[in-house]
């Protein structure tokens, strides 16, 4: 065991310093392209801490196990909803700005929605034989996907109230993007040893395999986007991690399940109304507290509303193993 909880340390300690490296690579990057960091984060960062995730899911898809591309997404995203931004409001105040409030979150809730209702349309509705997301539906999903990241880069060319972007340094390009690259590599190698040395610890400890998927396994390839947007808030680039966490969830909800989809079809069956419950009243939440005029954000009231429904969720998965 003593080997194992070594590794485990390393892992984390490859997953801070992967961390450290990606912050400071797509901010440079920001600063030298001349554009916002939440558009950095929403996009290359997003991507590559959900790459752990991708991985899981198009690789279960191909091996005909779709009910693990569906779990893997949802246990990921509400992690990421609650938990992530849950833990960055307690820290700092999370400041959206107008863009942010008119077009990114309701877009993210827009999409956690449509999944709902189409995953679970069955159930709903009585439409279909199953809940499932379907080819043609991964293709629209795609397509969604593609129109939202066109929409975002054209819309922030124009959005002077994003986060204005810090005076040009005399950083090099190529050294951003190396740190970036570093950065991520780090994070999904990290992640991946801290992984598989857990479950040796867990195992070794006792713990069933069961609660070792929904606590281990669901943190293991959370944990990219948790330390990026952690560091991130801390640093005072709270867009930058607000960008992390909807483009992860985003990315996970119509990229990762789209293409999974595309695969093979996605069954949703084991995907609870609960479920589905959870992340969509993390969707509300968000959205409640940056309705109305004037500066918006997300605070220490909110952060503990968040943490409080993840941890209500937990005790429910507990009770029904």
């Amino acid at each position: 065991m003593f080997q194992s909880i070594l590794v485990l340390i390393a892992g984390l300690a490859l997953i801070l310093l992967g961390a450290e490296a990606m912050v400071k690579g797509a901010s440079g990057i920001a600063r030298k392209l001349g554009i916002s960091e939440f558009i950095i984060g929403l996009t290359i960062v997003a991507i590559g801490t959900s790459a752990p995730e991708m991985v899981v899911s198009v690789v279960g898809a191909a091996e005909g196990n779709s009910d693990v591309s569906a779990g893997n997404v949802m246990g990921s995203n509400i992690f990421n909803a609650l938990i992530i931004l849950g833990v960055m409001a307690l820290l700092k105040p999370v400041y959206v700005t107008a863009t942010n409030k008119k077009f990114d979150i309701p877009w993210y809730a827009a999409f956690t929605l449509a999944i709902f209702l189409v995953g679970k349309a069955h159930t709903l509705f009585g439409i279909g034989s199953e809940d499932i997301l379907s080819r043609p539906m991964g293709i629209i999903m795609l397509a969604a996907f593609s129109g939202y990241i066109w929409l975002t880069f054209r819309k922030s060319g124009k959005a002077s109230e994003q986060d204005s972007p810090a005076p040009a340094d005399n950083g090099k390009l190529w050294v951003y993007i190396l740190m970036l690259l570093a950065g991520i590599g780090a994070l999904i190698f990290g992640g991946r040893i801290f992984v598989d040395s857990a479950v040796d610890v867990a195992h070794m400890a006792g713990l069933s395999d069961k609660f070792i998927a929904i606590t281990v396994l669901a943190l293991g390839t959370s944990l990219p986007e948790f330390a990026t947007s952690v560091l991130a808030t801390i640093q005072g680039k709270s867009q930058l991690a607000l960008g992390n966490v909807l483009g992860s969830n985003i990315f996970n909800l119509m990229l990762v399940l789209g293409t999974s989809a595309v695969i093979s079809p996605v069954h949703m069956n084991n995907i609870t109304l609960i479920d589905f419950g959870v992340l969509l009243l993390g969707a509300v939440v968000l959205l409640y507290n940056i309705i109305g005029r004037g500066p918006k954000k997300l605070d220490w009231k909110g952060g503990m509303i968040f943490v409080a429904l993840y941890a209500g969720y937990m005790i429910y998965l507990f009770k029904n193993l």
